[in-house]
């Protein structure tokens, strides 16, 4: 019997006298249209569109129609590669936008996965402490730097990244409640770290936070001047490397310069790893290259072995303490329902012992460098086309001339009145042909739509390098106009 009423359906029939109130009323029909996993595993392309349409996003179909995204069935995959429902082989040069650090279904994430459900290992933590966020938790303290040693366990990086605003707002106290931000960031897309993600499509009409301040990315001029200008600000938050903005990074100095002066100004800088973290830089967390200590870091993304959703916030004790130190403040920001939930920490705990027992990061540095050395022998042949390569490691972006530059110079003028509504053109159309005559998937950037980002997983090889750099090639060496004509063309296809 419950202990509350449930409530009774409009057509039921009238209770009678003796039946009690509180009993559970039977809902009337039929059992609804339910599709079963083998209904899904078998949908079709066509099937999977509608639905799509219908249920999720059907704006978003507009994008994936124009890319050729919506003729694709994933089957499965492996390693480097999706499998298509035709057998055809697509190479991953996007990674999930960083979430792919192992490539695809590695076997040893597989299998601790599937031993921890064969022995009906425990899931949900709550009432009970759980040795696997534990077990999670020392090892992500033993592989951050100095004193980041607290760890706050979730499923996403807006999460993460919410948690190491929260953790650092209460450590600066409420004397000190402004945070600064860079331009061109992304750090989520929850309702707290939206009002330091500077985007106006993502940030819509949302009613924001006040307590903001923002700088040019970089700039250590403006971040001094902002310090020494407003002795409210309490806590600065930046990407590590900017992946929205289109693969931008500060110079080493920048970040030694900026801890300096933190600490002279006494402000909390917390480091946005969610997606240059986890070896993709070349250091495990892109910081390291600059030899300096944020007090707060967050990671996700390939945190979860490219099979769950895992993301953690690493504070300094210092900082934690004094946000949440007495069991009085324990409760204001601990561990939600899922996080840190058993098999998700299981999966995070072999992928970083697979990074370093693989050498992945030492992978990232080297092929990354080669991806680096080969793009710009591309950006060599075709000046025209290519305006730069940057990034580091297997986080690399390749950006575009506006579109008025790859046309004869007696076109440019007229045309540079376009460049602004054309932006992301050419990066979108090479992306397309890309996908359609090569089989290789490459990945898109928020900000500066002109940036195509390379994320492949960590596990890429040389091999897979060469394999890029020859379908990149063959695209760029029809031509702006036949790769515009050929695009076009694939429109009008069905």
């Amino acid at each position: 019997m419950l202990d509350t009423p449930t409530r009774v359906a409009a057509d039921a029939p009238p209770l009678s006298d003796t039946q009690p109130l509180d009993r559970p009323v039977s809902p009337r029909g039929k059992r609804p249209d339910l599709l079963t996993v083998a209904d899904a595993k078998a949908m079709s392309v066509a099937e999977m569109t509608e639905l799509f349409k219908d249920h999720i996003n059907p704006g978003q179909l507009h994008f994936m129609k124009l890319l050729g995204f919506h003729k694709i069935k994933i089957e499965t995959a492996s390693g480097m590669y999706y499998t298509d429902q035709n057998g055809r082989k697509i190479l991953d040069f996007f990674g999930g936008f960083g979430s792919l650090a192992l490539g695809h279904n590695h076997p040893r994430i597989i299998e601790a996965r599937k031993q921890f459900q064969d022995e009906d290992r425990h899931e949900i933590a709550i009432a009970f402490m759980s040795q696997y966020a534990s077990a999670l938790a020392k090892n992500l303290a033993a592989i951050a730097p100095g004193d980041l040693d607290m760890v706050f366990l979730g499923s996403s990086g807006s999460e993460a990244m919410e948690a190491a605003i929260k953790v650092a707002e209460r450590a600066a106290g409420p004397k000190r409640p402004k945070i600064v931000y860079a331009a061109n960031s992304f750090h989520g897309k929850t309702k707290g770290v939206l009002s330091l993600t500077d985007s106006e499509l993502y940030r819509g009409e949302f009613q924001l936070t006040g307590n903001t301040v923002k700088v040019p990315f970089g700039d250590i001029d403006a971040i001094r001047n902002a310090f020494e200008a407003d002795p409210e600000i309490g806590v600065i938050v930046l990407e590590t490397i900017q992946g929205g903005g289109g693969i931008i990074e500060a110079p080493v100095e920048f970040w030694q310069q900026l801890r300096a002066l933190c600490d002279k100004h006494d402000v909390l800088w917390i480091a946005d790893e969610v997606q240059c973290g986890m070896g993709r830089s070349g250091h495990f967390f892109a910081f390291e290259k600059a030899g300096v200590v944020p007090d707060v870091t967050a990671l996700a993304k390939s945190l979860g072995g490219g099979k769950t959703a895992m993301a953690a916030m690493i504070a300094s004790r210092k900082v934690y303490m004094k946000a949440y130190g007495t069991p009085k403040t324990a409760m204001i920001h601990a561990q939600a329902t899922f996080g840190g939930i058993g098999e998700a920490c299981v999966t995070a705990i072999e992928g970083l012992n697979v990074m370093y027992d693989e050498d992945l990061i030492g992978n990232a540095e080297r092929v990354g460098s080669y991806l680096i050395e080969r793009l710009k022998e591309l950006q060599a042949k075709y000046p025209q086309i290519i305006k730069d390569v940057r990034g580091s490691g297997f986080m690399v972006g390749l950006e575009f001339q506006d579109f008025s530059q790859t046309l004869p110079a007696l076109l440019r003028p007229m045309v540079a009145l376009l460049d602004d509504k054309l932006k992301g053109s050419l990066s979108g159309f090479v992306g397309a042909e890309l996908l359609r005559d090569h089989d290789v998937l490459v990945a898109f950037t928020e900000y500066n739509r002109n940036v195509i980002r390379l994320e492949p997983p960590l596990v890429c090889g040389r091999e897979h390098v060469d394999q890029f750099i020859a379908a990149l090639d063959a695209v760029l060496g029809r031509g702006i106009v036949r790769i515009v004509r050929d695009f076009i063309g694939s429109q009008t296809k069905k």
